[in-house]
C-alpha cells in the first residue's frame, strides 16, 4: 500500500520530467452533448493547486461511490478534501464500512471548487429528505466551481434544487426520475452540463473522477494519475449495462429495485410537494 504523501511524490517525479511532452489543448472524452471536453493546456502550473474538495459522506452511503473518486481527488498535489458530515461521529456505509468525517456542515468551507455526493440506495433517499443535508448541498452549491455526483447522489443535488435544467446521469434504477427535479436524464458514463459533472452507477465514479482530475489540472495529469492507479478494466463479465446484459440479469435486478425505484418517485413528488428553491448556476 503506498500512502499519499509517498503516492504524491511519486507523481511529481513523473509528472515534472515530462510536462514538456503534454500536448496543450487536447480534446478528450465526448459530453453527453457531443461536445468534446477541452482541457486546458498543460503547463508546470497544474502539477500543484489549491482547490477544496467537499465531499458529503451520510450513513448508509455506497462507499465505493466515495472511495473512487476520493483516491483519484487524492492525487491532487496540494487540494484539500474534506469529508463532510451533519457532525463528526463515525459514519458507516451500505457495507458496513465506516468512515470518520474531517469536516461538518458548519466547519466545511463556505466556497469549495467541487461539491460532491455519492449515492446508495435508502441512506441516500434519507439525505435527499433531510432539511439539514439539503440546506447544506444548496449553500455550498450556490458557490462551489463544480457541482458533482456519482451515481444516485443525483438524487440528493436534485432535491437540492441543483440540477434543474441541467442534463445530468445516475444508476440505471433511477436516472429517468431526475426529470423530476427539473433535470435532462442522460444514458451516459459521466455527463457534464456546464459546471455539473455526474456519473452513473458506482464503478463510474473512476471515469468521473478522471475526468473531474483532467478538468481541474490537465488531461497529462489525469493519464497519470489513471497509470498510478492501473486503471484498465477488463471485466470477465459484459453485463456491466442494461445495453449489454443478458435479460433475466436486467429482469431480475429490475425486479429486485422495485422498492427502491418506487421510494425515489415518492421522493420527487414529496420534493415537489415543498417546493423547494431551485439553484440556477454556471
Amino acid at each position: 500500500m503506498i500512502d499519499t504523501d509517498r503516492r504524491n511524490l511519486v507523481l511529481m517525479a513523473l509528472l515534472s520530467p515530462l510536462s514538456a511532452a503534454a500536448t496543450a489543448n487536447t480534446k478528450a472524452i465526448s459530453s453527453a452533448t457531443g461536445e468534446p471536453y477541452v482541457y486546458a493546456p498543460d503547463s508546470v502550473a497544474h502539477w500543484t493547486g489549491d482547490e477544496q474538495i467537499g465531499m458529503l459522506i451520510y450513513p448508509g452511503m455506497t462507499i465505493m461511490d466515495l472511495i473512487g473518486p476520493q483516491s483519484m481527488f487524492a492525487s491532487l498535489m496540494g487540494a484539500k478534501i474534506y469529508l463532510v458530515a451533519k457532525s463528526l461521529d463515525p459514519v458507516t456505509s451500505d457495507a458496513d464500512v465506516t468512515i470518520l468525517p474531517t469536516a461538518t456542515f458548519d466547519t466545511c468551507p463556505r466556497d469549495l471548487t467541487v461539491l460532491f455526493t455519492p449515492g446508495g440506495t435508502d441512506g441516500t433517499l434519507a439525505a435527499a429528505s433531510d432539511p439539514d443535508t439539503l440546506a447544506f448541498m444548496a449553500d455550498r452549491g450556490a458557490r462551489a466551481k463544480y457541482i458533482t455526483s456519482v451515481c444516485s447522489g443525483s438524487l440528493v443535488l436534485g432535491a437540492a434544487g441543483l440540477l434543474d435544467g441541467y442534463k445530468a446521469t445516475s444508476h440505471w434504477s433511477c436516472r429517468d426520475a431526475l426529470s423530476g427535479f427539473g433535470a435532462i436524464p442522460i444514458d451516459a458514463r459521466v455527463v457534464r452540463d456546464r459546471n455539473r459533472f455526474t456519473g452513473a452507477g458506482v464503478t463510474a465514479g473512476l471515469d468521473f473522477a478522471l475526468a473531474m482530475v483532467a478538468e481541474l489540472r490537465s488531461r497529462f495529469y489525469a493519464e497519470c494519475t489513471q497509470l498510478m492507479a492501473e486503471y484498465d478494466p477488463q471485466p470477465p463479465f459484459n453485463a456491466g449495462s442494461v445495453k449489454t446484459a443478458p435479460a433475466k440479469v436486467v429482469a431480475d435486478m429490475t425486479h429486485l429495485l422495485e422498492d427502491f425505484t418506487t421510494k425515489v418517485d415518492e421522493l420527487v413528488a414529496a420534493t415537489a410537494k415543498k417546493g423547494l428553491p431551485i439553484q440556477r448556476i454556471g
